[in-house]
């Protein structure tokens, strides 16, 4: 197996682990897709192929080896491949994850990494999507009491403490799934975030760390518009609906491939959730 790293999440990605959605449809886990069960029907296999192939094109077109994890037809939704575990500077963790529907992601997820993990979550749940490790040496792992609580969140945060990281552990509302839903890293020093809701002690604290914000109106945050996928060398994936996002990354200097995910939005993800980085560069 390789030795799988990441220091941050703005390094140049070179690999990357997805699963494709041939299980995949919507079920009523989390805010948003319940909202989108309300009006629209689930959507069809060809059609979410399709969008995924423009995923693992984009992320080939910006240099990344793109892995695929085999997806299991009762586990609709491993293809978000960001949650069931997180790979830091010292290895792959484990993740636990909260929802019944979910929980089975673990055997295919050790399948994978030949059960080789530097941890392995066991207090409370932990999950990906509220784990950002913004640079090296510093992290924040979000704690809505949802799909992270905090005994999962403060277990993780004291593994990088041991290792002379900061980490900070920010609580949020449960409704917004997990933190990735308000923030993510576009660039060194640069992240997307829903200014609106997070606590202004986590701006205060990011701008103490060098890092600032372009804003993301909540009704954009609610449709995944904070959810992007840096590639590292002044890309990023950002979905192709988030295009007054796009607009700004783009003023900012990044160059953005955006592939049309309205159909893994609508069901509580985006390029972040669907993406579990394995190997970065700084």
């Amino acid at each position: 197996m390789a030795d799988w790293t990441v220091s941050s999440e703005t390094g140049e990605l070179t690999d990357v682990l997805v699963c494709p959605p041939d299980h995949y449809r919507w079920i009523p886990t989390n805010t948003i897709v319940r909202r989108t069960l309300a009006g629209a029907q689930q959507p069809s296999a060809m059609a979410l192929a399709a969008q995924h192939k423009e995923l693992v094109h984009a992320l080939r077109q910006g240099g990344a080896q793109v892995h695929v994890l085999p997806p299991e037809p009762h586990l609709p939704y491993m293809v978000y491949t960001r949650d069931s575990a997180v790979v830091t500077p010292w290895g792959p963790v484990l993740c636990q994850l909260e929802r019944p529907q979910r929980r089975g992601e673990y055997a295919g997820v050790i399948d994978f990494h030949e059960a080789r993990f530097w941890r392995k979550s066991s207090a409370g749940t932990l999950e990906g999507g509220d784990i950002h490790v913004m640079k090296p040496g510093v992290a924040v792992v979000g704690a809505s009491g949802g799909r992270t609580d905090l005994a999962g969140a403060e277990q993780f945060a004291s593994w990088l403490r041991a290792e002379g990281w900061e980490v900070r552990v920010e609580p949020f509302d449960e409704h917004f799934l997990h933190l990735d839903v308000l923030f993510c890293m576009a660039a060194p020093g640069l992240a997307v975030a829903c200014l609106d809701v997070l606590d202004p002690d986590f701006v205060a604290w990011l701008t103490g760390h060098g890092i600032r914000c372009i804003d993301v109106a909540y009704r954009d945050a609610m449709a995944l518009g904070c959810n992007i996928l840096a590639l590292g060398g002044g890309r990023v994936v950002s979905a192709r609906g988030s295009a007054g996002l796009n607009a700004a990354l783009r003023a900012e200097g990044l160059t953005v491939l955006d592939p049309d995910l309205s159909l893994f939005t609508a069901g509580g993800g985006g390029p972040h959730c669907l993406t579990c980085p394995l190997k970065r560069e700084e």
